[in-house]
């Protein structure tokens, strides 16, 4: 399950230890430009006691590669071996709008931080040199400014384990060769498991064909939007109540060429619709965006309708290759939302 970004919280929380009850097994909590994940992390591992917990996701410009890994093993400690240290890359709007740090290099941080927090778990004096992290940092030379003090030191604490699972959210074709490569995970967004294939399955092959056998199969972690109801108007409501965030990645998060999110519908097949979508968005006219997403990517990348029609969708996403799935219940209750995830745990299998 994954919480939300805004508000509902507290009330969330106390929901979660009957989500457990009920089978739910892992929780995503986001991080944007909104409360920090962590501190919301820390809180849920101490109020459950089976339930896994997963950071979805912690940018990768806004802490350094060690403070990464001692948020990550400070989390799987609290949590008796229950976290999972969701990354990515995120965006140059979300990076270098609200964070004032240069979005460079995204595929080769994401790899040198994932190498630095695995040799601090496995506390190694940390002493790294590559093109975007030198550890410890060099004096005033060509390739450094630091005092020359530093000394390679290795984490004071035993990590509860001495590998963490990562999962790395990634869209792009380079991207998700790379966490095909080196996570335990990878996590797409508005995963359309007809298209999946088409859109990500060289980069897959390719990541795989690299990838150290000790990691163990790849984990997909795909995400959906969950209601089960027989009732279609309210099937068409609860469809159409998805489409502004749609509309907001599609149309609002980057400028023209810089918005990763377009470029996924572009790929899906939607290049005209995606079109649409950056233009009326970026006109200020945000109701007509999300009137423009196509309802062939609203309906796919959700879990929405009866419970025949989901057993059917659920299918189609394991036979895509999902192996965990992470769904929001859309209901106005808590006994509702538990509900569902005992329904949709029934449904799975």
């Amino acid at each position: 399950m994954s919480l939300s970004y805004s508000g509902g919280f507290a009330e969330t929380v106390a929901e979660l230890a009957d989500h457990e009850k009920a089978g739910l097994d892992i929780v995503f909590v986001p991080e944007a430009y909104s409360f920090d994940a962590v501190s919301q992390l820390g809180f849920i591992a101490a109020r459950t006691e089976r339930l896994e917990i997963a950071s979805g996701i912690l940018p990768i410009y806004t802490r350094t590669p060690a403070l990464t890994a001692m948020t990550a093993a400070g989390l799987d400690y609290v949590s008796d071996g229950r976290f999972t240290l969701g990354i990515g890359a995120s965006g140059p709007r979300v990076i270098e709008g609200f964070h004032g740090v240069p979005y460079t290099a995204p595929l080769g941080r994401t790899r040198e931080l994932v190498e630095i927090c695995r040799m601090v778990w496995r506390r190694e004096p940390l002493e790294y040199q590559g093109r975007h992290y030198r550890i410890p940092l060099p004096g005033t030379t060509r390739s450094g400014t630091g005092s020359g003090s530093g000394k390679p030191l290795k984490l004071i604490n035993h990590p509860v384990r001495g590998r963490i699972p990562i999962v790395i959210a990634a869209i792009g074709p380079q991207n998700v060769a790379m966490a095909a490569e080196i996570a335990e995970g990878w996590q797409p967004i508005f995963y359309l498991p007809e298209r999946a294939a088409e859109v990500w399955g060289a980069s897959l092959a390719a990541g795989r064909a690299r990838r150290d056998p000790a990691l163990g199969d790849l984990d997909v972690v795909a995400g959906a939007p969950l209601a089960i109801t027989d009732d279609g108007h309210a099937v068409a409501g609860l469809l159409d109540a998805i489409r502004p965030m749609l509309a907001l990645y599609i149309g609002g998060m980057g400028a023209r060429g810089r918005n990763f999110y377009h470029d996924l519908a572009c790929r899906y097949g939607f290049e005209a619709q995606a079109e649409v979508i950056a233009d009326r968005y970026l006109a200020g006219d945000k109701n007509a965006a999300a009137a423009a997403v196509p309802d062939e990517l609203v309906r796919r990348s959700s879990l929405i309708g009866a419970a025949g029609y989901v057993r059917e969708r659920l299918a189609v996403l394991r036979a895509s290759g999902v192996t965990t799935l992470s769904v929001t219940p859309m209901a106005g209750s808590a006994a509702t939302r538990v509900r569902l995830i005992e329904r949709i745990r029934d449904l799975a299998g």
